[in-house]
């Protein structure tokens, strides 16, 4: 069983930056699909990227497309998203997940086996 940690997670004006980091316990290797979702106090949990098993293939959230670049390093099973020029709406638990296989919709929580405990973001305007 594979364990999922966030880190990188704070309080950043608007137009800032910050990376988060998603740690896992053992070999994503073999995880076919990796993402991150969000969710913000009182709304649903929203997809926001995902990256294929070799990070060839990205999918973004059009909220987030131009600002977020996710990327993933499977020889220290870690994966990232580095989120600039940050706005207000982005403040949110940020969630990062996986799945060794490929089922559903990539944009959707029920496609993933794996999650985080969420890391919080807080965009002051």
């Amino acid at each position: 069983q594979v364990q999922l940690v966030e880190s990188g997670g704070g309080l950043v004006q608007a137009g800032g930056s910050l990376r988060l980091s998603c740690a896992a316990s053992g070999s994503i290797t073999s995880m076919y699909r990796m993402g991150w979702f969000r969710q913000a106090p009182g709304k649903q949990r929203e997809f926001v990227v995902v990256i294929s098993q070799r990070g060839a293939t990205t999918y973004y959230a059009d909220s987030v497309k131009g600002r977020f670049t996710i990327s993933r390093d499977n020889a220290k099973n870690t994966m990232y998203l580095q989120m600039d020029n940050l706005k207000a709406e982005d403040t949110a638990v940020y969630f990062c997940a996986g799945s060794r296989v490929s089922r559903g919709a990539y944009y959707s929580t029920s496609s993933y086996d794996y999650w985080g405990q969420g890391t919080q973001v807080t965009v002051s305007s």
